[in-house]
């Protein structure tokens, strides 16, 4: 690149889309193995179901879009816990998972640039980051739940799909 080429201005937004909408794929992909027989499904007695992880992902979606755009917190962890754990439908949890997706993706198309990228008010979760940080925090999770699924539908004696696949 020449001294007076300008390097190309990263799209913050768009990239978040792309994340956004290629992690759901890939968590789809992974638990499209499950069913509703699957919902109660768990790896041992104490840990989450099926259902509930689902939840869970969906609600945490939801709880960092809360955090990092909106500045609401929630660290209340027994409650959260006990709203995932009343979850006993995969339909259910679906549902939640797509309306959470959902919420995520309309606010980052639409709040201004300046606001995305703006440094988080202070809070105990992820300090001095931008509020588009949800993002990454959201993908990580995401994956870490994708995977503990994996391991459930091996269990149950399923074969998840690669979840980078074609759609």
């Amino acid at each position: 690149m020449s001294a007076t080429t300008a390097a190309p201005t990263l799209d913050w937004r768009a990239e978040a889309l792309d994340e956004i909408a290629a992690t759901r794929r890939f968590f789809d992909r992974t638990t499209s193995v499950f069913d509703d027989a699957d919902s109660l499904f768990r790896a041992t007695p104490e840990t989450m179901t099926v259902a509930s992880q689902v939840a869970h992902a969906a609600q945490l979606i939801d709880w960092f879009r809360e955090g990092s755009l909106h500045d609401r917190w929630d660290l209340d962890f027994e409650k959260q816990a006990a709203a995932t754990d009343a979850v006993t439908s995969l339909t259910e949890a679906r549902r939640w998972l797509g309306e959470a997706w959902e919420r995520l993706r309309a606010e980052v198309a639409t709040l201004p640039e300046a606001k995305l990228l703006e440094t988080m008010a202070d809070n105990p979760i992820v300090p001095g980051r931008p509020r588009l940080y949800a993002v990454r925090a959201v993908v990580d999770h995401c994956g870490h739940h994708r995977g503990a699924l994996a391991v459930y539908a091996r269990l149950a004696g399923k074969v998840p799909p690669m979840p980078y696949g074609e759609d």
